[in-house]
Formats: structure tokens, C-alpha cells, sequence
């Protein structure tokens, strides 16, 4: 008589976590986690994997704003606060690495950090990132904000805002709500008077971004600066 070797039940997400470790995890097993408990009918898993596939994966997943994510079937108050929550957790760790080293040295975090940022937004923004003299992190703030395509930009204001922050240098960055990332001829003069204002007050411009639809564009990368 042969005797059938036992069955072996496949890990769950914590478990296969604990035993292989993270990078060892599905996407939709990470996100299960997160969630932790699904809807009758529907188990957790098949939650995790339906809105990876509406959003489009994480990245999709991540440029969702609060007013999405509400509206999402099953997302109750505690999981949106937890996918917001790690969002943020996200938004502070590339913060604090574009901190400790020059910009040009962090490319791709420098464009995860301003997707994170603005990729999600309704109404067009213009954002600047402060640098120091190595060109490491001061501060990223929204200078303006306008309607779904359109944003008044004064560079004296931005001009002043450097001086104050004792900026050596700028990353110019603005959102296109469309999705439409190829620089505008308006983007184009736009980044021109700002080198022009800033130049007066010793800032150098390093590179304008277009964000918009999971991308965020380089005007450097692009040729323009």
C-alpha cells in the first residue's frame, strides 16, 4: 500500500512574510495585509487583487486621493486611513533621503517623491524644491495653485521665498491634471523667466517637472534647460 504524502496548506500573507520575508509576497498579499479583512463573499485576497487591478497596481494605487478611496466598496474608514497612512510614510522617508544627499545623485526618488506629491491632484499647481549649496533638500512647497489648467506664477514671489530659505539653487515643478505631460510652449517661457528672476538673486534653475499620469517629466532630460 503506498501512502500519499500529507498535503502542505500554502502560507498565508503573515506567515510567508515572517518566513521568507517581504520581497517573498505578492502584490496582492502585501496589500492584503494592509487591509486585513475583506466583505462576505468576497475574502480579503480577491479584495487586494480587485483594486490593484482597477487602480493599476501600486503605483496607480498610490496617486488615489481620500475622496477615491471613499468611494471605493469596502474601504471603510480604518483602511483608508491605513493606505493614507502609508502613503505618508512613503512621502517622509524620500523626504528624508532627499535631505541627506544632492538631488541630481537621487533621480528616480526625486520623481517618486513628486508623483507621491502631485500626481493625485485635481487643479494645476506650481511647487518648488529649495536646495542648499549642495543641492540637498531645504523644503518643497506649493507656491500656486489654479484650476484644472491653469496656474498664475510670479517669480518675484519665488525669487523672495530663496532669498528667505537661503536657497542656492531650485527644481521647479508643476502638475498637468490632463495627464498630459509634454511641456506646454507656455511651460517653456515660464521656465525661462524664472532662470531670468532667480538668476538676479544667484539661484540656479536645475530642472522643471511635468507631473501628471504616473510620470513625472524632466525639461532637463527633455533638452530644454
Amino acid at each position: 500500500m503506498s501512502l500519499c504524502p500529507p498535503t502542505i496548506a500554502p502560507l498565508r500573507p503573515r506567515e510567508k512574510l515572517l518566513a521568507l520575508g517581504a520581497p517573498a509576497l505578492a502584490d496582492a498579499e502585501l496589500l492584503a495585509l494592509l487591509l486585513r479583512t475583506g466583505l462576505p463573499g468576497r475574502p480579503v485576497m480577491r479584495m487586494a487583487q480587485d483594486l490593484l487591478d482597477v487602480s493599476g497596481g501600486f503605483r496607480g494605487l498610490l496617486r488615489q486621493g481620500p475622496a477615491v478611496l471613499e468611494g471605493v466598496k469596502g474601504l471603510g474608514p480604518a483602511k483608508r486611513t491605513t493606505l493614507l497612512a502609508v502613503v505618508e510614510m512613503a512621502r517622509r522617508a524620500m523626504n528624508e533621503a532627499l535631505r541627506q544627499a544632492p538631488v541630481f545623485e537621487q533621480a528616480e526618488t526625486v520623481r517618486a517623491y513628486l508623483r507621491l506629491q502631485y500626481d493625485s491632484l485635481d487643479a494645476e499647481c506650481f511647487a518648488v524644491m529649495f536646495l542648499d549649496v549642495r543641492h540637498r533638500l531645504i523644503a518643497l512647497e506649493t507656491m500656486f495653485q489654479g484650476t484644472l489648467s491653469h496656474t498664475i506664477v510670479h517669480p518675484r514671489e519665488v525669487a523672495k521665498r530663496a532669498m528667505s530659505l537661503n536657497a542656492a539653487a531650485v527644481v521647479l515643478v508643476h502638475n498637468h491634471p490632463s495627464g498630459h505631460t509634454d511641456p506646454s510652449p507656455e511651460d517653456i517661457e515660464l521656465t525661462r523667466m524664472m532662470m531670468q528672476a532667480l538668476a538676479l538673486v544667484e539661484v540656479r534653475v536645475l530642472d522643471h517637472f511635468i507631473v501628471g499620469a504616473g510620470d513625472a517629466v524632466s525639461l532637463t532630460d527633455l533638452g530644454y534647460l
